[in-house]
C-alpha cells in the first residue's frame, strides 16, 4: 500500500500528517509512505529527520492585499501554481499512490488537485473550525473530508462524506498533579497556571504575564514557556521564585499538563487538540492575524462547549483580564466542570481512526 501526504509549511499542517503516517506504519507492515512539501516549510528539515521521503513541489500562497504590487505578484503565483499542478501530476504518476492525503498548507492544493484529476482517492484532514480555501474547493471532489470541529461543516458545500474525526495530536503520559509540580520545583499544593505560545512564543501573552507576574505568583504556581524569541529578554527581568518555572521550551510537556489546573495559550488547532484530549480547561487568546481568523473560530467552538474562556489579544494586558484568569484558577468547581466539558470534545484516537479510513480507501482503490 502506498500513501502520499501533502501538507506543511507549519507544524499545524505537518504534524497531523506525521501522526497518521506513524499509525499507518503500525497497522500495515509493508506500507510505503512519502510526503510532498516545499523548501521553505518546516517539512524541509523535519521530514528527513523523521526518516520520510520528501518530494519538493514549488508553490506559493496568494497575496491577500489589493495593491498593484500584490496583484502583479498574484499573477506570477497563479502561473506558478499551474506549473506546480503539472509537476504534481508527474509525481503521482511516478509514485502511483493508492491514496493521497491533504492536511493543508500551500503544497496541498496542487497535489490534491492533481490526484483528483488523475482519479486517485483523496482524503482531506482539516484542522480548524474555519476551513481553508483549499479544503473548501477541493472537498467537492474529495473521497472523504475529515474535520476537527462540527462547526466546520457549515462552511463546506458538500455534506456527504464529511466526518468529524478530530485532530491527530501528541499524546502524553500524565501523572499526579502534586508529583508533576515537583518536576518543576514548584509548591505541590498551589493552583498552577501553564502558559505557552508555541516554540517561538507569543509576545502579547508573554508581555501580559510579565506585567502581572507578581500578582500571579502571589497565590499560584506558574509554568511559563516563553518561546525562543522572548526568553533572554524576559529572563533578565524576572526574579527567581519558588512558585515560578520559566523556560524557552518545555521538554516535559506531559508533566506540565499534569501539573496545570488551567492553561493560557493561543487557539491553534494542535493546542486545542491536546487540551481536549487531556480534558484541560483553558483561557484562549486567538492570534488576531491568523488566516481567515481561524483561531477565533477554534476558540469559540470550545467556548460553545463550555470548555474554555476567551480573552482578546489586545485586552490581555488589562487588569481585569488577569483578575478573571486568577479567579478562574482558584475556582476548583468551575475548573472541574470545564475540564469535563473539554474532555467530551477530544478525539484521543484521531490518528488511528484516520489511518484506518486511509486503509479502507486504499482497499477500495
Amino acid at each position: 500500500m502506498k500513501v502520499l501526504f501533502a501538507g506543511g509549511g507549519t507544524g499545524g499542517h505537518l504534524y497531523p500528517a506525521v501522526a497518521m503516517a506513524g499509525e499507518l506504519r503500525k497497522l500495515v507492515a509493508d506500507v510505503d509512505l512519502s510526503f510532498a512539501g516545499t523548501t521553505t516549510g518546516i517539512e524541509a528539515t523535519e521530514l528527513p529527520r523523521l526518516g520520510y521521503r520528501l518530494h519538493l513541489i514549488p508553490v506559493k500562497g496568494l497575496k491577500r492585499g489589493k495593491s498593484p504590487a500584490d496583484m502583479l505578484a498574484n499573477f506570477g503565483i497563479i502561473t506558478g501554481f499551474v506549473r506546480s499542478v503539472f509537476q504534481a501530476v508527474s509525481l503521482i504518476r511516478h509514485e502511483a499512490p493508492d491514496v493521497v492525503v491533504g492536511t493543508g498548507g500551500f503544497v496541498s492544493a496542487p497535489v490534491l488537485l492533481a490526484a483528483q484529476l488523475t482519479g486517485k482517492p483523496t482524503l482531506i484532514q482539516e484542522q480548524n473550525a474555519f476551513p481553508g480555501v483549499t479544503t473548501k474547493l477541493l472537498s467537492l471532489l474529495a473521497s472523504e473530508v475529515h474535520i476537527a470541529f462540527e462547526e466546520a461543516r457549515s462552511f463546506l458545500a458538500r455534506s456527504k462524506r464529511v466526518f468529524v474525526s478530530g485532530n491527530p495530536a501528541r499524546s502524553f503520559a500524565l501523572q499526579q498533579p502534586h508529583l508533576a509540580r515537583g518536576v518543576f520545583g514548584l509548591h505541590e499544593e498551589r493552583p498552577t497556571l501553564l502558559v505557552f505560545g508555541g516554540s517561538r512564543g507569543a509576545r502579547s501573552i508573554n508581555n501580559a504575564v510579565l506585567q502581572h507576574l507578581s500578582q500571579i505568583t502571589a497565590s499560584s504556581n506558574l509554568i511559563w514557556q516563553t518561546g525562543s524569541l522572548d526568553f533572554e529578554r524576559i529572563r533578565k527581568q524576572v526574579t527567581p521564585s519558588p512558585y515560578l518555572s520559566i523556560s524557552a521550551y518545555i521538554q516535559e510537556m506531559g508533566a506540565a499538563y499534569s501539573a496545570a489546573d488551567l492553561v493560557l495559550c493561543r487557539a491553534g488547532a494542535s493546542s486545542i487538540a491536546e487540551l481536549t484530549n487531556l480534558g484541560k480547561p483553558s483561557v484562549l487568546v486567538p492570534y488576531p492575524y491568523a488566516t481567515g481568523d481561524h483561531q477565533r473560530h477554534n476558540a469559540q467552538a470550545l467556548v460553545k462547549g463550555a470548555a474554555a474562556m476567551v480573552i482578546e489579544d489586545d485586552h490581555l494586558g488589562e487588569a481585569d483580564a488577569i483578575k478573571n484568569i486568577l479567579e478562574l484558577l482558584h475556582h476548583s468547581a468551575k475548573l472541574n466542570s470545564m475540564g469535563a466539558s473539554s474532555r467530551k470534545l477530544g478525539f484521543p484516537d484521531a490518528a488511528r481512526q484516520l489511518a484506518l479510513r486511509i486503509i479502507t480507501l486504499a482497499k477500495k482503490h
